[in-house]
């Protein structure tokens, strides 16, 4: 039996690089409650990626999202 692996996710928008450089503004925004200030298409590609995920039609970091934060908020030092 093989494994199978998943192809990424398309992202419509952003390129990762670029999304990775922006999450932890995102997640700024996402706090202050001021998500319709996050650019156009990033939300989509948040989702995509499984770094954000709607819950009762709030925005909310995924616990994958959450990681990437805390390694981001760790090389920044």
């Amino acid at each position: 039996m093989t494994m199978q692996v998943a192809p990424a996710p398309a992202l419509k928008s952003h390129p990762r690089e670029e999304l990775l450089g922006a999450l932890l503004d995102t997640v700024e925004l996402l706090h202050g409650r001021r998500a319709a200030e996050i650019g156009p298409g990033y939300i989509d590609d948040y989702v995509a990626l499984n770094w954000l995920e709607w819950n009762g039609g709030s925005l909310r970091l995924t616990v994958t999202g959450d990681n990437i934060r805390k390694q981001l908020k760790a090389q920044k030092g």
